[in-house]
């Protein structure tokens, strides 16, 4: 099916056009599509995406040196360095936000029934937030401290596949726990969230949503013990309480029993307290799904050593928004291709293959297949299992 066709153009076959379509027609602009569409510019920041291009004029020159492959690609217009920030400057983010929410929409469905490291039916997020350094003489709508600018993204992860449910950019200033404003939560899942996102009366929000939580506790919390169960400490558990929180303030935000659970790691030698409103299950389960919200640190790592959302081919926040938005379609559009494919490749390899060959004619499948599977260093296996 697929034979003749220029890999880069196999890949956007699992585009959904129509959807993209809508998202254009959501936001109308001003700035004219007839010369450049909104689609060509897509194609063309994925193309410097997948390709790491650092530039504007990076993009403009590696384009134009394959000026008769670029039918083949999909892009109908022409390629300019001031066509491409114009359309970056004025087109509204919002178009790709959405592109990429639906994309996301996708990727959950194909990713529902993986497995992680804990064996439970629920859905279970990670959230963390993460900072984008800027210069604040560049970005000067991004102040972040008196001379410093910086972006935040605030991301919810699904842990099943690692793909991001929610995700908010905002200025440096934004503190993590306001963004538990903002998301929808889900009866019966599972929110894994440091100590930073501990606001009795948010969580108490949660829990009324039915939603379950797992958090460390700060140092300085204020409870009084209900009831004590039973553990086993070769587990590394210390304790498992019922409680209820006995600050005057706190009381009042969060009203019923909370669950607290002590648990010693013996790797780091660190004594950890968990806090969580869920009952049922063991306390040693509790333990270990606070351990997958390592999961999250480490898709932030992953997107900021492998996507172009460090260095900006713009400086307003329309421009920056989206090449952040488009850079998050384009690794859940890989995830999507990964899946729908059966490819064994980490997302990883397959980007690397991806940035050498998007104007060959292989077959997409057969490009994947042929990637040889080597043993992972176990030296580096934290900053390489999360897209295996």
């Amino acid at each position: 099916m697929h034979a003749g066709r220029l890999v880069f153009a196999q890949l956007m076959d699992h585009v959904p056009l129509h959807t993209f379509r809508r998202c254009v027609a959501k936001y109308p602009s001003r700035y004219p599509t007839l010369s450049f569409s909104h689609l060509d510019q897509f194609l063309s920041m994925a193309f410097a995406q997948l390709t790491y291009r650092e530039s504007l004029r990076d993009i403009e020159t590696c384009l134009r040196a394959n000026s008769t492959k670029l039918y083949h690609l999909g892009i109908r217009g022409g390629i300019a360095r001031s066509t491409l920030a114009d359309a970056n400057e004025k087109r509204d983010w919002r178009i790709y936000q959405d592109f990429a929410l639906s994309l996301i929409h996708t990727a959950r469905s194909l990713y529902a029934h993986d497995s992680f490291a804990v064996e439970l039916d629920n859905t279970v997020y990670a959230l963390d937030s993460s900072t984008i350094d800027l210069c604040l003489s560049v970005f000067p709508w991004a102040r972040f401290r008196k001379t410093k600018a910086a972006i935040k993204l605030h991301t919810l992860l699904d842990l099943r596949g690692n793909i991001p449910s929610f995700i908010h950019i905002s200025d440096g200033k934004l503190h993590d726990v306001n963004i538990l404003d903002q998301i929808a939560f889900e009866a019966g899942s599972f929110y894994i969230m440091d100590r930073g996102y501990v606001d009795f009366a948010r969580l108490y929000v949660l829990h009324q949503a039915q939603a379950f939580f797992v958090t460390r506790a700060k140092s300085n919390l204020q409870f009084r013990r209900v009831h004590s169960h039973p553990v086993d400490k070769r587990t590394g558990l210390r304790c498992d309480q019922t409680i209820m929180l006995s600050g005057v303030r706190s009381q009042l935000d969060y009203p019923v029993h909370l669950r607290r659970v002590k648990f010693y790691d013996p790797t780091h030698d660190k004594l950890l307290v968990f806090l969580t409103n869920n009952f049922d299950l063991p306390a040693v389960t509790i333990a270990n799904l606070y351990r997958c919200r390592w999961q999250v640190e480490l898709f932030f790592k992953w997107i900021k050593q492998h996507l172009r959302i460090k260095a900006f081919f713009g400086t307003s926040e329309n421009a920056v928004k989206s090449q952040v938005w488009i850079a998050i379609a384009v690794y859940v559009l890989v995830a999507i291709v990964k899946k729908r494919l059966g490819s064994d490749a980490s997302l990883y390899t397959i980007l690397q293959i991806l940035s050498l060959t998007l104007f060959e004619k292989t077959p997409l499948n057969q490009l994947l297949a042929n990637i040889e599977i080597t043993p992972e260093n176990p030296a580096l296996h934290n900053q390489l299992n999360l897209f295996t």
